[in-house]
């Protein structure tokens, strides 16, 4: 266990919209530390999605991770020898940088067939997650499943 708590660093917000949101989704999306490549195809995804939603690239990204964020999760309680799953709610930070995680990862696995570029693998998966379906989603959805599940075990929270 940490004898003090963990200080938080601050995001310096991105330089094109002066988001922390899209400066946390722009380096989730770096790969090697190249960050101006990771950069370029956030801004074209946010383009993309905008174009095709016409509304404002910040809106639909922070209604996106409003739309993956989860609401409870399980964590890992041990109690007299036995662990258990215990559904915890999630705080909005943390739920904000599981979005994000998720968003990024679930981006990634689609097919190169169908999609060109990062950038539209990215929006695509924003414009799933706006409906409410996707990969992302659906992480989101077995993360509140699990929780339910194990409801029974929600008196060993701490």
């Amino acid at each position: 266990m940490r004898t003090k708590q963990a200080k938080v660093r601050e995001t310096t917000p991105d330089s094109k919209h002066g988001s922390v949101v899209v400066a946390k989704l722009i380096n989730q999306s770096m790969l090697s530390g190249k960050k101006t490549v990771a950069q370029k195809h956030v801004y074209q995804a946010l383009d993309l999605v905008a174009k095709k939603t016409g509304k404002k690239p910040i809106e639909i990204l922070e209604e996106t991770l409003r739309n993956i964020a989860p609401q409870m999760e399980v964590r890992s309680r041990r109690v007299g020898g036995a662990s258990y799953q215990v559904p915890m709610p999630v705080r909005s930070r943390r739920g904000t940088s599981l979005a994000l995680r998720w968003l990024v990862a679930e981006a990634n696995k689609r097919s190169n067939a169908q999609y060109h570029t990062y950038a539209e693998k990215l929006a695509a998966e924003m414009l799933d997650a706006l409906a409410n379906t996707g990969g992302a989603i659906d992480k989101k959805m077995t993360s509140h499943r699990m929780a339910e599940a194990n409801k029974a075990f929600s008196h060993f929270r701490w």
